[in-house]
């Protein structure tokens, strides 16, 4: 079963879990795990095209997933990663 390691600023979706095992063989699965359990979550790092949001990385393992479709196997770590910008 494959984990998902819950960025800061996603705590209050998840009530300070930090941390949340899924199910899911793609990241899209994962993100339906996770949006299923955790509803409203997914729309934070998703946009309506179900595309992957230009501030939002994520990583399996350590390789970045570019797409939805990115396979997951089941002891691998999902890290979902907020872009940070200034100005």
């Amino acid at each position: 079963m494959p984990s998902v390691s819950i960025p800061s600023q996603l705590h209050s979706y998840t009530g300070g879990q930090k941390t949340v095992d899924v199910e899911g063989r793609s990241l899209a699965d994962v993100l339906a795990s996770l949006d299923a359990r955790f509803p409203g979550l997914k729309f934070r790092v998703v946009d309506e095209q179900d595309e992957i949001r230009q501030h939002v990385r994520f990583f399996v393992g350590n390789e970045m997933a570019c797409t939805l479709a990115h396979p997951v196997g089941a002891g691998d770590v999902v890290k979902i990663v907020g872009a940070l910008s200034g100005g």
